[in-house]
């Protein structure tokens, strides 16, 4: 008899337990959540949770690396780690729909428009073909380029790593941007064709966040940022220092300070805790 009643208790128990963690995960992964407009997750793929973990710290803009294979485009590195179950649709397409459709036509309820940057490492035009007909499925949550103009949705599509952007041009109806460098910065390209500059931080800087910023990058950083800015573009850099350190968000705070859109990281939680602390800036 005794042992009957503890097993029933265990299992009131472990249900109760169960109830509470799921609400504590629908808490997290809903309403409640605080949108952080300048939070990227680079190569999100590799997170245990692709999408899942980076909108459960708020993070407003994803990366993710696409492969084609047989007229499909697969989320990964490299070929030798495409599986079946990783197809951009189930990854990200699929959530981001039912995500916008239960949250009012945005990622998060009332949020800023998310970015999903798609890093194409097959051949540019066939590969951006193939995205570009599956979009087309899904147009009524991406942000759509047109001869009247920017028309804008939930999601903004971004093509980086290998860009047609010349083939892009020459299309009358698109569901994505073309990724730019700093050299296109002199370009004449509109911002509805490049809507963000991203680049190599230590390709064009020397400082890693130790010590101050010497006075001429801090004012090359706060050109660049204007230039893009004045033309509509976001601003995003790659290769920037990403290690747990004091240095780390002494480099972080100066993107802030220069207005720098997208800070890049791997690191969900110590980007989410270091912009909620400098939320007023």
């Amino acid at each position: 008899m005794s042992i009957r009643i503890i097993s029933t208790y265990a299992v009131v128990f472990v249900c109760s337990v169960s109830l509470s963690l799921l609400s504590c995960g629908s808490h997290v992964a809903g309403t409640h959540v605080i949108p952080l407009s300048r939070a990227h997750a680079h190569n999100d793929y590799e997170h245990d949770r692709p999408l899942y973990d980076a909108l459960d710290h708020g993070f407003n803009s994803v990366e993710a690396d696409v492969l084609l294979v047989d007229d499909d485009l697969y989320v990964a590195h490299n070929a030798r780690e495409v599986t079946s179950d990783k197809t951009l649709r189930l990854l990200y397409l699929e959530p981001l729909k039912k995500r916008i459709m239960k949250n009012g036509g945005r990622v998060f309820p009332k949020g800023p428009q998310f970015t999903l940057l798609i890093d194409i490492k097959t051949g540019a035009v066939e590969t951006y073909r193939a995205f570009d007909r599956i979009l087309a499925e899904y147009r009524d949550i991406f942000t759509c380029f047109g001869p009247d103009g920017r028309s804008d949705k939930a999601v903004l599509a971004i093509i980086t790593g290998n860009r047609p952007c010349e083939f892009m041009e020459s299309q009358k109806h698109r569901y994505a941007g073309c990724d730019g460098r700093l050299t296109d910065l002199r370009s004449d390209y509109p911002a509805d064709l490049i809507p963000m500059i991203s680049d190599n931080w230590k390709k064009y800087f020397k400082w890693n966040g130790t010590g101050e910023i010497p006075a001429g990058e801090r004012e090359r950083l706060r050109e660049i940022v204007q230039k893009a800015h004045e033309k509509g573009r976001l601003v995003r850099f790659w290769s920037t220092p990403d290690n747990p350190s004091p240095a780390r968000e002494v480099f972080w705070s100066e993107l802030l300070s220069a207005g720098v859109d997208l800070i890049n990281t791997d690191d969900l939680e110590g980007l989410r805790q270091f912009l909620l602390a400098n939320r007023a800036r």
